[in-house]
């Protein structure tokens, strides 16, 4: 059963910004993470379905029905939202003391959640007190004590440090499949978003660019674009064309040895990730010639900045290569992504 349906929402602001058309349906119990950059609508999205935002048109159904109240929806947001004043006690039944909630039943809720989210500090603490994890968890706490359908998160591990978000990341994955409840999860970070959607919805100038589970959107992308956003190191792109035979594609004159698709144009734009580019030949794979310029350590592998002829291409290799180095480098020529230069769009070779 569906718990979110979004039909043709459509919010604008003067500034020409806001979203358009979009049309989603969140399952219950589903994890869902809206990705872009900043700018691109997504926490506009996410207001609208909390109601901070009224959409122009469109609709928003919760559970079925639709509705302007949002009582099964909680918040959760990037500063946390803490009254520094209040206890972490206070802090969490405070949406139950808003519902004039009894004193004992509030006090078994706050307990619970507590719990739940994974909180083990003295709940008479202020949130001064507490470490940036600790904070998390207090308003996670509060978000879950009104016992929510639906649960709204707008970049909230943003402001943790690396090795905390990665901690928490996995603590909210636990967390969401353990208690069943319905996840809507706003990042521009593609690694959390990855770890933690199990369906990814990519946005882009107002609009869903794709939607779809992350290993099919990586694998997979429908766009330039996508491919460009998801994924790190970024994917190469080169502008290809007919060889001279004509029988398959080739860059600055180098024979990628891949058959252009029937009623492709004449120039294509071609997509290679640099986890996609080995030093081993492998069956079938295909040959580049490049010299290496530089090398990045990125702790388990080495990024490899080189030139393909006059064309610069990036490769993630398992070790180190010399500076200067001329390498071979190979592909599976069914790694390779075809885009369509005047719109972007995936251009399908099957």
């Amino acid at each position: 059963m569906a718990d979110l349906e979004i039909h043709n929402l459509t919010r604008t602001f003067p500034s020409g910004g806001g979203v358009f058309d979009i049309s989603l349906t969140v399952e219950s119990g589903e994890f869902l993470v809206l990705l872009g950059p900043s700018g691109c609508g997504k926490t506009t999205l996410l207001r609208l379905i909390a109601g901070l935002e009224n959409p122009d048109s469109g609709e928003i159904k919760i559970g079925g029905a639709n509705t302007t109240r949002r009582e099964s929806i909680a918040m959760v947001f990037q500063n946390f939202a803490l009254y520094p004043h209040m206890t972490v006690f206070q802090n969490i039944a405070f949406p139950l003391k808003l519902r004039h909630v009894a004193r004992e039943e509030t006090e078994r809720r706050v307990k619970e959640s507590s719990a739940k989210a994974g909180l083990t500090v003295d709940l008479r603490r202020y949130p001064r007190e507490l470490s940036g994890g600790e904070r998390q968890r207090v308003a996670l706490a509060r978000a879950l004590v009104r016992e929510p359908q639906i649960i709204l998160m707008d970049e909230a591990l943003a402001s943790l440090d690396a090795q905390l978000r990665s901690s928490l990341r996995l603590e909210l994955k636990t967390f969401q499949r353990r208690t069943g409840r319905t996840f809507v999860y706003v990042t521009h970070d593609q690694v959390e978003a990855l770890a933690l959607a199990d369906r990814l919805v990519v946005m882009r100038n107002g609009r869903v660019e794709q939607a779809g589970r992350p290993q099919e959107i990586f694998d997979r992308p429908q766009s330039e674009f996508v491919a460009a956003f998801v994924g790190n190191p970024p994917m190469n792109f080169f502008i290809a064309e007919r060889s001279p035979t004509g029988g398959s594609l080739a860059v600055d004159g180098i024979d990628f040895k891949i058959k252009p698709p029937d009623g492709c144009p004449a120039q294509i734009k071609l997509g290679i990730r640099p986890n996609d580019l080995h030093l081993d030949a492998g069956e079938g794979r295909v040959a580049l010639e490049v010299v290496v310029e530089s090398v990045e350590f990125s702790g388990a592998t080495y990024i490899v900045y080189a030139k393909l002829g006059n064309t610069s291409i990036r490769a993630e290799l398992p070790q180190c290569v010399d500076t200067g180095a001329h390498l071979t480098l190979f592909f599976d020529s069914a790694r390779v992504h075809l885009f369509d230069p005047s719109t972007g769009r995936r251009i399908d070779t099957r």
